[in-house]
């Protein structure tokens, strides 16, 4: 991906019911734009969910999962190191108060 573009997103809380995880877990979803010269481009749009952590020692991505817009099929990419660095910066600026 060589442009990280985000069209639209969502962001909710995950519930931690039994109390166990440290910090609060929120829910990304990212609709990407990504250029047609990239290899994870795809015709039907990409998206991306994210489990972003926030507690009193750190802030940052927990895991990513990228999937087709429209069949909802998990593709198995990594980002890149400052793609990850983009997403994690927009979760970041992003979070609900």
């Amino acid at each position: 991906m060589a442009v990280l573009k985000v069209m639209e997103y969502s962001v909710e809380l995950v519930k931690d019911p039994f109390g166990i995880l440290t910090g609060q877990r929120f829910e990304f979803v990212l609709d990407l734009e990504i250029s047609e010269d990239d290899e994870m481009f795809s015709e039907n749009g990409i998206y991306t969910k994210v489990i972003y952590l926030v507690d009193e020692n750190r802030k940052g991505i927990i895991k990513y999962d990228l999937y087709e817009r429209t069949t909802e099929q998990y593709l198995d990419f990594e980002m890149e190191a400052e793609e990850e660095a983009a997403i994690a910066a927009f979760c970041e600026e992003h979070l609900p108060e």
